[in-house]
């Protein structure tokens, strides 16, 4: 069950029953739905389980609207429905639809909510029997694509300023006069060859091949078109053959020459749009592409020209304004030589003007450097003056230092021969060692011991037979 749908469960009608439900809801019924709804859950249910999918039938009532959307029956021998195809589809329709018309439509099956009515929404049409035409377009173009014949790398560009032109199409066709007038308005110095051949019937595209080979054989043009006027995809089909494909592949491995293809209307595609350099929705656009706009061309000569004009009188002006200048520092050869002696007597007289100068400045420099030199010389006389005073001070100086120190000395010297070692022995004192260690108390010596004694003249060695350590031990036994 959809999920729009209310969960209820279905009323089934009995052909045989005679009853009807009640009109009235009964006490525990779901909530009735309006119509708006009814009519477009249904229209969600029938476009959820249909796709997109081909109708073969027969047209009746057909009409077009203002709008430009058309409006028609599709039938056969036991049933019909209605179609509406809005106007953005129906442009693509290659031909005039009309009642009696056998025809394969695309469609998408729905409900016109409004009314309640079952119909389709037709995306695209084509009259019946094409579908097999169709069919071998689409293999085709498969397999021409997977070879590489419509690659964009392949494609070259237009030239720019083409001299001549060539035109494979009918002698007779439209398209061919479109072709023609459109070049003469746009670039009437360009020379158009018509290579002819049929565009439409059985052999038209054997022709059409044998054309390009004939192009591309002469090689006398600078751009070729392929061009015929619209039609119906029976009128077009000779653009779709493979063999137009294949010569048109050849004289572009062949030559330099780019091609343009501009068969049909702008809805129309064929083979050869995908093959050639360009593809031009029209004829008339197909000349457009390969042929420059000469007012345009003029209009840029002339602004172009007015710029050079513009830039020639200004380099003119200025040569002028040179040459004016220029003569006014002509000079005659005597002329010159005057003006120059003129120059060197006046910088002559700069020179000697400068020179005196120079040598008055340098005169009283020398003088102001004289008197800083005597202001700054020293007097010798007084200056060997004052070096004999202070020579004479600092001999007696000297002098007074030296007795001071003579007879600090000699009373040190005095001093020092009272404390004497030796004095002191000749007053009868005498110094005791032992092992060089002089002694100062008994206690460093025990009897037995040897002992040196220095006198002032000479010495002793000695035995010590008791010390006043051994007596006083003595004592402290007993």
């Amino acid at each position: 069950m959809p999920a729009d749908l209310p969960d209820q469960s279905p009323l089934v009608f009995d052909g045989d029953s005679t009853s009807t439900p009640s009109s009235v809801p009964r006490r525990g019924d779901p909530t009735p739905i309006s119509v708006t709804e009814l009519n477009r859950r249904t229209r969600n249910i029938i476009e959820a389980k249909f796709e997109l999918l081909w109708v073969s039938g027969e047209l009746s009532n057909v009409t077009r609207a203002a709008s430009g959307h058309w409006y028609f029956v599709l039938k056969d021998d036991e049933a019909q429905v209605r179609c509406v195809m809005f106007r953005n589809r129906a442009a693509a329709v290659s031909f005039k639809p009309e009642s009696g018309m056998q025809v394969d439509v695309r469609a998408l099956p729905s409900l016109y909510e409004a009314r309640g009515e079952f119909q389709l929404g037709v995306e695209g049409m084509h009259r019946a029997g094409l579908g097999a035409l169709f069919e071998a377009y689409e293999r085709l173009k498969a397999k021409l694509s997977d070879e590489g014949l419509f690659d964009e790398l392949r494609k070259r560009p237009l030239p720019t300023f083409p001299r001549k032109v060539g035109i494979v199409t009918s002698l007779h066709a439209a398209a061919l006069r479109d072709v023609l007038t459109t070049l003469k308005r746009r670039a009437p110095m360009i020379v158009a060859i018509v290579y002819p051949t049929a565009v439409q019937g059985a052999n038209a595209a054997q022709e059409i091949s044998a054309a390009l080979d004939t192009a591309r054989i002469r090689r006398e043009v600078d751009a070729l078109i392929i061009c015929r006027g619209g039609g119906s995809i029976e009128d077009l089909w000779s653009f779709n053959a493979e063999v137009v494909a294949r010569a048109i592949l050849r004289f572009q491995d062949d030559t330099a020459i780019p091609v343009v293809s501009g068969v049909g209307h702008e809805t129309d595609f064929t083979i050869c749009d995908f093959v050639a350099d360009r593809r031009a929705p029209t004829p008339t656009a197909a000349a457009e592409m390969v042929s420059p706009d000469v007012e345009l061309l003029r209009a840029d000569v002339r602004s172009v020209q007015s710029i050079l004009v513009r830039a020639l009188r200004h380099t003119l002006d200025n040569a002028f304004q040179r040459v004016d200048r220029a003569q006014r520092r002509l000079l005659s050869p005597q002329d010159r030589v005057t003006r120059e002696r003129v120059g060197l007597a006046r910088i002559a007289g700069t020179l000697r003007h400068e020179l005196a100068a120079s040598i008055n400045r340098a005169k009283f420099e020398t003088a102001l450097l004289k008197q800083r030199i005597s202001a700054r010389r020293p007097d010798l006389a007084l200056w060997q003056s004052n070096l004999a005073q202070r020579r004479g001070r600092l001999m007696q100086s000297v002098q007074r230092v030296l007795l001071n120190r003579s007879t600090s000395l000699q009373s040190r010297s005095q001093a020092l021969q009272l404390l004497a070692p030796a004095r002191v022995l000749e007053r009868g004192y005498s110094i005791v060692e032992r092992n060089g260690t002089i002694l100062r108390d008994s206690v460093s010596v025990r009897a037995g011991d040897t002992i040196a004694v220095r006198l002032a003249r000479g010495g002793l060695v000695a035995e010590v037979k008791s010390t006043d350590r051994d007596s006083t031990l003595a004592s402290d036994a007993g």
